[in-house]
């Protein structure tokens, strides 16, 4: 009888349908310390994923496994490769989260846009000239460059639409016909793109060990009172050299929902930057998604169990169709 074991808490809805199956078992580590892990994994046909180290020393310690099922869409904590040498699957909820995700961006957008943290401490003390000294921006008419035009990035491009932005995305995998769908112009060169932009929104995802996409330099061609909002990994920016034009002036203000280092240190640059609204990996985490990312990690892991698995939703499909027999 296959066994899943869960790593890390999840909705109670998940769980209602792994008790609906009589003919698999599961257990859950809500808080899995590493020696926890590697024991629990020993018997264990499928894993579903929160967000614990998955590298390949705890992979080898798994002889059983078929699947690792993530609980959200990022995999820098797996070993993805140590999978794929194995012929085992990694799966993630490519739908769960995508409206929760999108939302959070575009409220970091307009809380940076209408400087929400400075108005609230200015009227926390009284300080309503705050409005004249350091006024508020508009964003209909502007610029808004989506980095990465997925799911999560055709859900923004379609809210920043709405707000009355002009939208434009780079992404050099997706053909013309996505970018026509979404109602966005195509970006074809990053560097040019970042010059032109008012705000710009991340929605793609690291590899671990690459250097930032966004670096020192990359950062400073941003032009001259633009907005960034990172809702994707932290890693992606260079979080120094982005505190570095928030207090020069350069930039107007930053949305930071992701860290090089989670939680940050106390002394991370980015705590003290000017109009920077910050929110602690929240993004994903609505009530609705996290019911919904339960629901699909189950589902995706009893799918691979069962030999029906839907190859969109598989990081490593090189695997697919070459499966290690139960």
């Amino acid at each position: 009888m296959p066994h899943l074991v869960i790593l890390g808490r999840i909705h109670e809805a998940g769980l209602a349908l792994l008790r609906a199956r009589p003919d698999v078992t599961f257990e859950m580590l809500e808080a899995p310390a590493r020696a926890a892990v590697r024991a629990a994994v020993r018997r264990a046909d499928a894993v579903i994923l929160r967000p614990v180290p998955f590298d390949r020393e705890v992979i080898a310690a798994a002889p059983r496994l078929r699947v690792v099922s993530r609980h959200g869409v990022g995999v820098d904590n797996v070993d993805v490769e140590a999978l794929t040498r194995r012929r085992i699957p990694l799966v993630i909820t490519l739908h769960a989260n995508r409206i929760a995700v999108a939302e959070h961006a575009l409220f970091l957008l307009l809380a940076v846009a209408r400087r929400a943290l400075d108005f609230d401490r200015a009227v926390r003390r009284g300080d309503f000239a705050l409005r004249e000294r350091a006024p508020a921006v508009e964003l209909h008419g502007r610029t808004l460059l989506v980095v990465g035009l997925g799911r999560i990035g055709r859900e923004v491009a379609l809210r920043a639409r709405a707000l009355g932005m002009r939208v434009v995305a780079y992404d050099p995998f997706l053909d013309e016909a996505v970018f026509a769908a979404a109602g966005v112009g195509r970006a074809e060169a990053l560097d040019a793109a970042l010059a032109e932009a008012d705000a710009v929104s991340l929605h793609l995802p690291y590899r671990p060990g690459s250097p930032p996409l966004f670096d020192r330099d990359r950062l400073a061609r941003l032009r001259r009172g633009a907005i960034l909002v990172n809702t994707a990994r932290g890693a992606l920016v260079d979080e120094e050299a982005l505190a570095e034009l928030l207090h020069r002036g350069h930039l107007f203000g930053a949305g930071i929902d992701v860290f090089g280092r989670e939680p940050p240190p106390p002394d991370h640059p980015l705590l003290r930057a000017p109009n920077t609204i910050l929110s602690p990996h929240a993004a994903a985490w609505s009530a609705e998604s996290v019911r919904r990312m339960a629901v699909e990690a189950v589902r995706n892991a009893l799918d691979v169990l069962d030999g029906r698995v839907d190859p969109a939703v598989v990081v490593n499909r090189e695997v697919l169709g070459r499966q290690t027999p139960p």
